[in-house]
């Protein structure tokens, strides 16, 4: 199976920290200060970086209600600024996530950042979701990342992406092996039905086997008592709202959470 990213070669199955964004300017919840959402951001960077997570994940999670399509000018310079304060203080690897699925948002901010990768939650086929329907997005983006001569931003695509449901339903086999031959995706992500909660556990190998090598992410329900049944069968791990108090999405990144869940993943070793 190749690696996504060339700095995560020597690492086995790399961690992806989650950096939820609290809403921001122009959504319904905006607070009224950027810097307090940047102080925030800033504070869970500086906790997962501290303590092993091998990459971040940056999204607009507090924007909801969010837009089956484009998102605001507003939305892309806030996140724009966001990402270029991570990168300017923290060296890991950043991946930008534009909610719903703006994934040329998503490319634009990863571009001018120096991002490293994209999560894009409808990457090819179709999708109903809470915000209506939702189309694939390949054939625009990666005309888009060649245009922009961005081809070292690699696209992370979801598969039977949480918090929606197909139009008709399709072996996840089929799907997976469309993503990536025909839809262009690096690597891919599977999911629970919503935020935090774990996958399906026989969806995992099935995806893995119709990859075509690419990598495999889990990107819900990540937690110590869930990664045995993962570790065997993914290349890698998105956390987010088990490495918070409670599981609050609002609530700061813990140290102690993320210690014992990379420690957990280090000391990992097939049977």
């Amino acid at each position: 199976m190749t690696v996504l990213l060339p700095e995560w070669s020597q690492v086995t199955h790399p961690i992806i920290g989650m950096l939820h964004a609290p809403p921001l300017p122009g959504s319904p919840r905006y607070q009224g200060s950027m810097a307090a959402i940047i102080s925030h951001v800033l504070r869970d960077v500086e906790t997962l970086s501290e303590h092993g997570v091998d990459g971040l994940m940056l999204e607009n999670f507090g924007d909801v209600p969010f837009t089956a399509g484009a998102v605001s000018a507003v939305t892309v310079a806030s996140l724009t600024r966001l990402a270029s304060e991570v990168r300017q203080h923290c060296a890991l690897p950043l991946g930008i996530n534009v909610l719903r699925n703006d994934a040329l948002a998503a490319l634009g901010i990863a571009a001018t950042v120096g991002a490293s990768y994209i999560r894009v939650n409808v990457l090819s086929g179709v999708r109903v979701t809470d915000q209506g329907v939702i189309t694939g997005q390949a054939y625009e983006l990666l005309r888009l990342r060649d245009q922009l001569s961005a081809g070292e931003v690699r696209i992370l695509a979801d598969v039977d992406v949480k918090h929606s449901a197909p139009i008709t339903r399709r072996p996840l086999s089929e799907e997976t092996e469309e993503l990536v031959l025909r839809a262009g995706a690096d690597g891919v992500i599977v999911s629970g039905p919503a935020t935090g909660k774990p996958i399906n556990l026989t969806d995992l190998p099935e995806v893995v086997a119709a990859s075509q090598g690419r990598p495999v992410f889990v990107g819900s329900g990540v937690s110590i008592d869930t990664l045995p049944r993962l570790l065997p069968f993914c290349q890698g791990v998105i956390v987010g709202s088990s490495l918070k108090p409670g599981g609050q999405i609002d609530e700061p990144v813990s140290a102690d959470l993320v210690r014992q869940l990379v420690s957990a993943v280090r000391a990992w070793h097939p049977e």
